[in-house]
């Protein structure tokens, strides 16, 4: 496997302790029954046979549901973005971060899980509640046409075509790099949040060039924040940061 530039050492340089200072009160947040009706509505919208997810950030490393089996799939039409404004979980107000969506163009290699048998809309429901917590996240789920070795299907993506208040579309990788060599909040760094889905991505055999090239750009943002050689990672924490 290809040597990451990014290192765990470097990782660890970027975490430092942060509040949590709860939900945004300018969103409107779901509450149950709204989950319930959004996890009928796409249970209505899914095809015939098993429930597939597809996973091409922190779902691939820490997915929280149980699967049953894994592909390696493609999307056309999308790709990685880091794009979604955060001044909470890997960002705060002091120091803003950014997290991944899929903006439009290109294509995006991920994987796809296909969840156990059983009653759509409860599993669609416990997804929901990973993954979005107000009305103005709902459009950004949606089922996406993949494709795999074997064949063509759809499965449930999330964080599709984000758009309008909360995101920075099209941002240049150097301005991504700074940005997630300094962002942290009470969940962990942006630069974990990097490494990890780099690291999964490779392990999977996934290579995406822009991600590649975005965590040297973040190496080299920590190391110069830091006072750190290029030859050098930096010293090891004692306690590793939290992965979400």
């Amino acid at each position: 496997m290809r040597q990451m530039s990014l290192t765990p050492e470097l990782v660890a340089l970027c975490h430092r302790e942060e509040a949590d200072p709860g939900p945004d009160p300018s969103w409107t947040e779901l509450k149950d029954e709204d989950f319930r009706a959004l996890a009928l509505r796409l249970a209505g919208e899914a095809d015939e046979g098993p429930l597939w997810v597809f996973a091409y950030g922190s779902l691939i490393w820490k997915p929280e549901f149980e699967s049953v089996e894994q592909r390696l799939a493609t999307a056309f039409g999308w790709h990685r973005s880091f794009c979604l404004d955060m001044v909470r979980w890997r960002g705060s107000a002091a120091q803003p971060g950014l997290m991944m969506a899929l903006e439009r163009g290109g294509r995006c290699n991920g994987v796809i899980y296909r969840l156990p048998e059983g009653e759509k809309p409860a599993q669609i429901e416990r997804l929901l509640r990973r993954e979005i917590s107000d009305h103005e996240s709902v459009a950004s789920v949606r089922w996406l046409p993949v494709h795999s070795a074997h064949g063509a299907l759809r499965s449930l993506g999330f964080w599709v075509g984000v758009k309008g208040r909360g995101t920075s579309l099209s941002q240049p990788l150097d301005r991504v790099a700074s940005i997630l060599a300094r962002a942290c909040g009470h969940i962990g760094s942006a630069a974990e949040y990097l490494y990890n889905t780099v690291s999964h991505l490779e392990a999977f055999g996934i290579h995406d060039r822009n991600l590649w090239r975005l965590q040297e750009l973040v190496a080299d943002e920590v190391r110069a924040i830091h006072g750190r050689p290029a030859d050098e990672g930096g010293a090891p924490r004692q306690e590793q940061p939290s992965t979400a």
